[in-house]
Parts: structure tokens; C-alpha cells; sequence
């Protein structure tokens, strides 16, 4: 009975000490799971909320740069961009209108009469004497102006002589084709009282346009009797007329 006893009493010691350190372990795991939720993940029901620190301040933005100052002599920059190329948008430039075309033979319109729609002839006079008559022929397909008078240029003469402002007509002289015009040239004075007298051989003939300001188209070289002309400074031209004798008489 005595060693019965014994063993009971034994086993219920053991069974003791097996419970109190079930009990203790079982301690001990609460106790590191409460300080892993406090120092970890989460925190106690009576624990108070943590506090979120203050937001930071956005930092202020640092104002640009200024532009470097231009170099001397260059432009200073502007706001806009430099352009590089035409924008879509722009419109084009208006082009300047074209002068107008002159006419020409073969648009059947009257032309200005030069060189090359006619011919011309000199020939001297007799009467009045120291005169020279131009002759002028339209040997075109379509009339001809003959617009003032004829620019004369005898010899190496820088300058043309002046015109005989009595002898303007009435109208433009218009050649139709085949038709002439005439002009007479005072060659000197009858006295004998002009200067420089000399004797040309060469003559060269321009023609006005509608201004009366300027020679167009071609000139015309008429031949001179062989042993030339005589000429001084009281030279003068007339205008173009339609008939010889309005020609040799203004």
C-alpha cells in the first residue's frame, strides 16, 4: 500500500510540474506577442494612437535665372522665339504687279516705230540749204508711232542737238505699213555765224517712245554722201511729220 501510494503521489507531482510549465510557456508567448504588436505592426486596444509627424513644408521654388546680358553689337533677345522658317499660317508676300507688255507686230496692235519695223534715209537738201531730210518707212505688218523727234548722233557726239520746239505737230505721226514719215535736220547756220564747224561722215538715228524721254528699240545708221557733212553748233532737229512739206518747211 505504502509503494502505491508513493507512485500516486509521484505522478501527481509530475502532472503538476507539466501543467505549471504549460502555464509558463504559455505566458511567456503572450507576453512577446504583446511586445511584438506594441514595437511592431500593430499596438494595444488601450495603447494611444501614434501621432503623425508634421508634414514637411514644399521648399520654395528659387526664381530663374536672368538672362545673360547680349554681347556688344548683337540685338538684345526678345520674348519670342527666333523664327527659323516661314509659320504655316503666314500669307505670302503680294508680289508687285508686272509691267505691262508692249505691244507687238505679231499682236496685229500699232507699235512704237524703230530700227528694226522700218527704214531710214537721209538725203541733203537743196532747199533750204543746209538742211538734211530723214525719211522714215514702216516696213512692219502693222502701223507704227513715230513718237517726237529724232535723237541725232553724228559722229562721236556725246549729246544730241536740241529740238525746234515750232515744228511740233498736232498729233503723233502714224505710219501705216509702207507709209513714211519726215523730219529736217538743221545742219549750220547759213551766215556762217555757228562755231566748231567740222565735217562728219557717220550718222546714227534713235527713236522716242510714248514718255519723249528715252530712245527705244533699235537705231538706224543711214549712209552720208561720201564726203560727209557739214555741221557746227546751231545743229537742231525738227520733229516728225507726216507729210515732206511740212517737214522741210518748219
Amino acid at each position: 500500500m505504502l509503494g502505491i501510494r508513493t507512485a500516486r503521489t509521484s505522478r501527481t507531482r509530475l502532472l503538476a510540474a507539466v501543467a505549471t510549465a504549460a502555464l509558463a510557456a504559455l505566458t511567456l508567448t503572450a507576453c512577446n506577442d504583446d511586445a511584438g504588436d506594441a514595437g511592431g505592426k500593430g499596438t494595444s486596444a488601450n495603447s494611444p494612437a501614434p501621432t503623425a509627424p508634421p508634414a514637411a513644408s514644399a521648399p520654395a521654388l528659387a526664381a530663374p535665372a536672368p538672362a545673360p546680358a547680349p554681347a556688344t553689337g548683337a540685338p538684345a533677345a526678345t520674348g519670342a522665339p527666333a523664327q527659323t522658317g516661314s509659320p504655316a499660317s503666314a500669307k505670302p508676300s503680294a508680289k508687285a504687279p508686272a509691267a505691262p507688255k508692249p505691244p507687238s507686230p505679231a499682236d496685229g496692235k500699232a507699235v512704237t516705230c524703230e530700227g528694226s519695223v522700218t527704214k531710214t534715209v537721209a538725203a541733203p537738201l537743196t532747199r533750204p540749204v543746209n538742211h538734211l531730210l530723214l525719211t522714215v518707212t514702216n516696213t512692219g505688218s502693222v502701223p507704227c508711232y513715230l513718237y517726237g523727234y529724232p535723237a541725232v548722233r553724228f559722229g562721236e557726239a556725246q549729246s544730241v542737238p536740241p529740238v525746234i520746239e515750232d515744228s511740233k505737230p498736232q498729233a503723233v505721226v502714224t505710219l501705216k505699213p509702207g507709209e513714211s514719215g519726215y523730219a529736217s535736220v538743221n545742219l549750220s547756220a547759213t551766215d556762217g555765224s555757228g562755231g566748231h564747224g567740222h565735217t562728219e561722215t557717220s550718222l546714227a538715228v534713235y527713236f522716242h517712245g510714248p514718255s519723249g524721254n528715252e530712245s527705244v528699240g533699235a537705231g538706224s545708221n543711214p549712209s552720208l554722201p561720201a564726203k560727209g557733212l557739214y555741221i557746227d553748233d546751231s545743229l537742231k532737229v525738227g520733229y516728225w511729220q507726216q507729210s515732206m512739206d511740212d517737214a522741210v518747211t518748219s
